[in-house]
């Protein structure tokens, strides 16, 4: 039984997308085979930003074969439409909606559904934010973080998290991505789904979570993040790590987006892994814009005048350690799908590439 609804309002159905249906391929199947396999394959879509099309990322999506895709949110300015295709994708998912997905919607309107309210339905239990959504075939379970945030020491659309999740300062949001993660399976992984990453993760502007549009940089991570230290004891880095201690939880991930790689006023790219502490990986997964069409110049090599190449973020987790990570460009033309590129970012040797 899923226990995602023990800790957020969830609603019993899921809207269709308002576009015209489109065949999408079958997913990668996730029956009794993965109850005895070790190797678990996760598609990381970080930051979307209207840059989405079900028919075409789902066939890059089967030819990529993950048991289970993770989507770190921003996929418009409240763009319902586009979140209603991602409900319909046909694949084992968890969603985390972010900043942009409550771009104008400040408070729950009284009067008639917003399109905050519409996105949530749609996604219905696939909505991380603040539950565990376990997933018992590939023994993992998913806790989400805060929504919509932006980032920073300030709560982002405050109005919204305290109607919905009765959230009121950091130190409440921490509390409740705690409480989500209790009760986890004891034989499940835990991963992490946020939309921002936390802070402690370095300053510099290239950093996974640095500022990257200020001279000088800054920590932009979120404080209500679990390995924040600063945080009390009956708050969340204590109270993880006496989790850990208590019930053997292990947590091999945490992914997020908001933090594009690519760094403003041209100064290169962001690094998008780190390996903190306990060898936890934490993996940004926000490659913006994550489609080029092959008429764009970019570094990729077109062979054919048509068709676009769609990013993705691969992690391979083997006998409970991550083992690989990849950002994967996957080549889609009509119904033929190629891996262009496949930058390797993680090895099991614990080094990072980037």
């Amino acid at each position: 039984m899923l226990s995602a609804f023990l800790h957020a309002p969830t609603l019993s159905f899921l809207c269709s997308s308002s576009s015209s249906p489109q065949p999408q391929p079958k997913p990668r199947p996730c029956l009794s085979s993965m109850a005895s396999s070790s190797l678990v394959r996760i598609a990381v879509v970080g930051d979307v930003h209207d840059d989405w099309d079900l028919e075409e990322d789902a066939n890059a999506l089967q030819f990529l074969k993950p048991d289970l895709v993770l989507f770190t949110g921003d996929f418009g300015n409240e763009n319902l439409e586009l979140v209603q295709d991602v409900a319909a994708l046909n694949f084992p998912k968890a969603v985390i909606l972010g900043n942009h997905d409550s771009w104008s919607t400040q408070q729950f309107s009284s009067k008639k559904k917003d399109r905050v309210q519409l996105q949530l339905e749609c996604l219905g239990q696939e909505h991380v934010g603040y539950k565990r959504l376990d997933f018992p075939l590939l023994k993992l379970s998913i806790v989400g973080g805060r929504p919509f945030s932006c980032g920073g020491q300030q709560i982002f659309r405050k109005r919204l998290l305290s109607a919905r999740y009765g959230i009121q300062d950091m130190e409440g949001s921490a509390k409740r991505i705690y409480e989500a993660a209790l009760g986890t399976p004891e034989d499940h992984l835990v991963i992490l789904l946020a939309h921002n990453g936390p802070t402690g993760l370095g300053s510099e502007l290239n950093d996974i979570c640095g500022k990257d549009w200020v001279f000088g940089g800054g920590d932009h991570g979120d404080p209500d993040r679990w390995n924040n230290m600063k945080l009390k004891t009956r708050y969340l880095a204590q109270a993880i790590s006496n989790l850990k201690e208590t019930t053997n939880v292990s947590i091999p991930l945490v992914v997020f987006g908001h933090m594009h790689k690519e760094l403003a006023h041209g100064n290169g790219l962001r690094k998008m892994i780190v390996v903190g502490t306990h060898n936890i990986i934490y993996l940004n997964g926000a490659i913006v814009p994550r489609v080029k069409r092959s008429t764009n110049e970019t570094s990729l090599q077109a062979s054919n005048s048509d068709g676009t190449y769609r990013a993705f973020t691969l992690v391979e987790i083997l006998n409970g350690q991550v083992n690989k990570i990849s950002e994967s460009w996957v080549s889609v033309v009509g119904n033929e799908t190629t891996l262009e590129e496949e930058h390797i970012l993680f090895k099991s040797n614990g080094q990072s590439s980037r």
